[in-house]
């Protein structure tokens, strides 16, 4: 009983140590600090930036369409039916997640590009972080990518 009582002492008081300290902090402490910036900003981080921006877009897709699916799993006036619809939808959606990140890997290991892919069904959709339009690069990519899956796939490949 001496060892708890010990330890809840000792926890009460560190407690009030760190409550006392950041009670006694200035509130300016941060106000002071500037931010450090750098001014040497590359046209690289804009385009990949782009890329960026429609990979969050499509993640909120795909999250949204995953917490509408997850609903429907739980809730408990849907069918067994409409549940198993929902949860065969969202293996399909990890496995589509799954494919578009695997391409991405081909085409940085193979190509050396940044990319974007989004798969819908039969149509994938590349896009490739690259200023110049190479029409050899692009049907390089679409002959690798199609090699990947046994059914015919309309794969389209756009420079960024």
């Amino acid at each position: 009983m001496n060892k708890k009582n010990l330890l809840y002492v000792s926890l009460i008081s560190l407690i009030l140590i760190l409550s006392i300290y950041y009670i006694s902090i200035p509130n300016n402490l941060l106000e002071n600090i500037e931010p450090t910036i750098s001014e040497n900003i590359n046209v690289s981080t804009n385009e990949i930036s782009n890329l960026v921006g429609l990979r969050v877009e499509n993640e909120e897709m795909v999250i949204s369409k995953i917490e509408e699916l997850q609903n429907t799993i739980t809730d408990k006036t849907k069918s067994l039916e409409e549940k198993n619809i929902a949860y065969e939808q969202l293996k399909n959606i990890n496995h589509i997640k799954g494919k578009q990140e695997e391409i991405e890997k081909i085409i940085k290991k193979d190509f050396n590009y940044e990319s974007f892919v989004k798969i819908n069904e039969d149509q994938i959709n590349i896009v490739i972080n690259q200023k110049e339009h190479n029409k050899e690069i692009a049907n390089n990519i679409i002959k690798k990518i199609q090699s990947l899956f046994k059914e015919k796939k309309y794969i389209t490949v756009k420079f960024n």
